[in-house]
């Protein structure tokens, strides 16, 4: 690495959306322990960015009503600048982060996260997070409640619209 190039640290914020009631609930209901729903988002440069239903968001760290990560993960740096990377950002919220393009399973917070942190580091967050989606779907009780998930965009409160939002 080039040591004039600046380098920017690159964060993995994690949320249980549950408040630790899927650790307690999900062998019940889903006969498996799950250990959260997880709602990630990446901080960089300064600032927390998250996909919800309202496209690519931003807010300062833990900034949004979820208050702090329950876990912060360090990906490592990047030699990005801010300025390419919300030129990526904004390509993003144009067309595959779009808000309408918002699915709770197969297109979420944690797809967005994933990646943009191999954009950023080329690193991948944590699979638990991202194989929970096909975890709960893999029980009975997932199908039963699959056509009610699907109508749910989770849009954290606090944070700001960059584009992308629901308009088509």
């Amino acid at each position: 690495m080039d040591k004039n190039v600046p380098q920017y640290s690159v964060q993995l914020y994690i949320y249980d959306l549950s408040r630790g009631m899927a650790r307690s609930l999900s062998p019940i209901m889903l006969g498996k322990q799950l250990d959260g729903i997880w709602h990630t988002a990446i901080v960089a440069y300064g600032d927390e960015f998250f996909f919800g239903g309202e496209g690519i968001s931003s807010c300062s760290p833990g900034g949004t009503m979820l208050g702090p990560p329950d876990t912060v993960v360090e990906l490592g740096e990047t030699e990005v600048s801010e300025e390419i990377f919300m030129d990526y950002l904004s390509s993003l919220g144009e067309s595959t982060y779009r808000g309408d393009r918002y699915r709770l399973f197969e297109h979420n917070c944690n797809t967005f996260t994933n990646e943009v942190a191999q954009f950023l580091t080329g690193r991948t967050i944590p699979s638990y997070i991202t194989d929970l989606p096909s975890e709960v779907l893999s029980t009975p009780f997932g199908q039963i409640l699959r056509p009610i998930l699907d109508s749910i965009h989770i849009a954290p409160p606090g944070g700001n619209v960059i584009n992308g939002g629901r308009n088509v």
